[in-house]
């Protein structure tokens, strides 16, 4: 390559300065090759990182699979069921004998298995139940107004039906904001309308009304019966098992809540602040939460057979009686909880108040906790508790000392760290420290009168559950001992 001398040079001091260079020959192609080598280096670093990332969002949900499968194989069982259930269901399909048996309206019964099969055995009856009387009664319905509207003559037919259709419609939509048919009957409702608007409006086209209902009628008669078969024999799920589980957890979890709310008060306070609150205060959240799954469960209960302990007219409803003296609690502990959120971000010395209901406080916490546990306990194995008493006495005798240590605390005790050379101002803290005590001890009262509301719920749900007494579980053991015993020997 040559460089030429600048002409601005020759031209004057005050032209600007040209330069002239000289490329030999293929030197332009090498550039060329060179930018569509980077060129093609920079793709494959794009392509590289893209498949990077898919390769690291494909593994994450991979992890997020497998994580929801093993908290509970019963998921993984579910969708192995609804497989088997189409496959079973889709023989009337492709099998010719049954396929004539059944007419072309074999694939109403694929769409009632796909539709019904809930992960619940409640779920599943509950829709079932629902569809197969509402798609019956819609086609009798339809198949009466059918009779009448082509006894009526060419010219009112027409009116007649869409006349019908027009009512039962609106009248069946309105009932859905009955509280009681919204409950327990809404999807049968929607399956009504959908049915009798079928069969009332594609009778006016088709001769054979009475056969196309029939058939309709006798696949979802199929497509329910394979559902109820593979839900209730097959890994069963039953909705009051778990809204009883349920209970009983939540029950554990708020007693959690208590216990540690109350120690972390005091830890952060003797810690200037420092202390980080633990994981089991947070626990009356799931008790707050759970409002609409209680809800939705104790309805699905009501249409499961007999299983177990659980027998017919089991008090499913009282669960919910339950559950809202357990939320009634649980927004107080919510209000202590939020206490001790406010401990953390103050840095004060611990003071005499403090450390005077310090240990009635701790001590009244205890025992709220270990009536709340043993109400659990109670629910969990469907017993009558005689220690549950006991419990609900201590906590009593424990609530009546603190609010004695209460009384007998002095107003000057509260402001004997400031000491008597200091300034007024530096009463301040001091005397919002101990408004906040007597707020926690406060709150602490009220959630052992709340525990209380929580157990005679729990006693009502024994009585009308007819729960065993432990004096019965007992005898049934001892005997089983006794009789395991011989056998031994």
């Amino acid at each position: 390559m040559e460089m030429a001398t600048a002409k601005g040079a020759q031209d004057g001091p005050g032209a600007p300065a040209e330069w002239r260079v000289t490329v030999p020959e293929g030197a332009s192609v090498a550039v060329e090759h060179e930018a569509s080598r980077r060129g093609a280096r920079r793709w494959a670093a794009w392509l590289a990182s893209r498949a990077l990332a898919f390769r690291a969002m494909v593994l994450g949900l991979g992890g997020r699979v497998w994580t929801i499968g093993a908290d509970d194989p019963r998921r993984a069982v579910h969708g192995l069921k609804v497989g088997l259930a189409l496959a079973l269901v889709s023989v009337f399909y492709y099998t010719r004998p049954l396929y004539d048996g059944v007419g072309g309206a074999a694939m109403w019964a694929v769409l009632t298995v796909v539709v019904v099969l809930e992960y619940t055995v409640g779920g599943c009856v509950y829709k079932g139940l629902n569809r197969a009387i509402a798609t019956a009664s819609a086609a009798v319905i339809a198949l009466g107004v059918h009779w009448i509207a082509s006894k009526s003559g060419d010219k009112f037919e027409p009116f007649i039906r869409s006349g019908s259709v027009f009512l039962l419609a609106a009248m069946a939509t309105f009932s859905r904001f009955i509280p009681t048919v919204k409950a327990r009957f809404d999807y049968g409702v929607t399956i009504f309308i959908l049915t009798y608007s079928l069969v009332a409006v594609s009778g006016y086209r088709v001769g054979a009304l009475a056969a196309m209902a029939q058939q309709r009628v006798w696949t979802i008669s199929i497509g329910v019966s394979i559902c109820f078969a593979t839900c209730a024999l097959i890994r069963p799920v039953w909705a009051g098992q778990e809204l009883h589980r349920a209970t009983a957890r939540n029950m554990d979890r708020l007693a959690g809540a208590v216990e540690a709310c109350v120690e972390d008060y005091f830890a952060a306070e003797a810690s200037g602040g420092s202390k980080q609150p633990s994981s089991k205060a947070e626990g009356y959240r799931c008790v707050l939460n759970y409002k609409a799954s209680e809800d939705s469960q104790a309805n699905l209960a009501r249409w499961e057979p007999p299983h177990g302990r659980f027998g017919f007219r089991h008090p499913y409803g009282q669960y919910r009686n339950v559950g809202a003296a357990m939320r009634h609690c649980a927004y107080c502990v919510e209000a202590l909880a939020g206490c001790v959120r406010s401990a953390e971000t103050q840095a004060a010395a611990p003071g005499l108040a403090r450390r005077h209901l310090a240990d009635a406080c701790t001590r009244v916490a205890a025992l709220c906790a270990s009536v709340l546990r043993e109400a659990s306990g109670s629910v969990s194995a469907m017993t009558t508790s005689k220690i549950l008493g006991l419990a609900v006495a201590d906590m009593n005798a424990a609530v009546q000392e603190l609010q004695a240590d209460m009384r007998a605390l002095p107003s000057a005790l509260l402001l004997a760290e400031a000491g008597p050379a200091e300034p007024a101002a530096s009463t301040v803290p001091l005397t919002m420290d101990a408004a906040q005590l007597f707020t926690v001890t406060s709150l602490l009262i009220e959630v052992s009168a709340r525990i209380e509301g929580v157990v005679d719920a729990v006693n009502t749900l024994a009585s009308l559950a007819n729960f065993k007494s432990s004096a019965d579980d007992e005898k049934s053991s001892g005997g089983n001992r006794t009789m395991k015993a011989p056998e031994q020997a």
